[in-house]
């Protein structure tokens, strides 16, 4: 069975919305601040607008994010600032809270950026090992046939590689062009390993996650990148070879 990988959950058609958002709302809210600006300090006006930012931030989107923190500083020079309503400052003190606005909202961008990266990545590995353990209860059941383990573990080994295809086949790989995934998550082509997290996998030919009873070699999970480059951690390649793992025990004694 070939096993497709399935893209995100967000549409990528709504980046342009939302980038245009990012831009536009920093220029909204400010202006509505430049109502109450003889209420308010220039400190407070600061920290709506970086919220303002980490909101847009909050997407997932860098340039949504950075284009919020441009738009954030430029508005606040425009109306928050002395000459009201002109592109330029004429007080030193608000030449450093606009230039401080921009650091810090470019700042809290690739903070939430990189608490996005890290919240997805857990997400993932939770996914990851909920499919290792359902696999192996499967086969500790021993209530669903083999295909079914089969086809579990191929779209397992897709997203946990970010591949486009996998399929299992049976035997050891025949043909010497394929590069060959080990148990220590190294990739071997032509006798020599691959920098995966540099070069990312092949995009040329397929790679081999052998599916092993011992010595011997049962099948094999023949994967492809060759749509995009994907550049897997051993991390992630050691759970693929868990996954396969999995088979060989569905599979049986050879």
């Amino acid at each position: 069975m070939v096993v497709e990988r399935r893209t995100g959950p967000v549409p990528a058609g709504w980046l342009p919305a939302i980038r245009v958002a990012a831009a536009l709302v920093p220029l909204a809210v400010s202006a509505l601040l430049a109502t109450v600006r003889d209420s308010v300090t220039p400190a407070t006006t600061v920290l709506v607008l970086v919220l303002v930012v980490v909101g847009a931030a909050a997407t997932g989107d860098r340039v949504s994010g950075l284009l919020a923190a441009v738009s954030a500083a430029v508005w606040f020079d425009f109306f928050l600032t002395q000459p009201y309503l002109r592109f330029t400052i004429s007080d030193a003190d608000d030449v450093e809270a606009t230039v401080l606005l921009l650091l810090i909202s470019g700042a809290v961008t690739e903070t939430a950026l990189w608490g996005s990266r890290q919240h997805t990545r857990a997400a993932r590995r939770a996914g990851y090992l909920e499919g290792v353990l359902g696999a192996a209860r499967a086969v500790a059941e021993g209530e669903a046939p083999t295909s079914t383990v089969v086809d579990v573990v191929a779209r397992h080994i897709t997203e946990v590689l970010g591949a486009d295809t996998c399929r299992f086949v049976d035997g050891p790989p025949r043909d010497a062009r394929i590069a060959v995934l080990d148990h220590d998550g190294v990739v071997t082509r032509n006798g020599a390993a691959v920098d995966v997290e540099r070069v990312g996998l092949p995009t040329d030919e397929y790679v081999a996650v052998l599916v092993q009873r011992g010595p011997a070699v049962a099948g094999h999970f023949l994967v492809s990148a060759t749509d995009r480059h994907s550049y897997p951690s051993r991390e992630d390649r050691r759970i693929a070879v868990l996954l396969a793992d999995q088979v060989a025990v569905a599979l049986g004694p050879t």
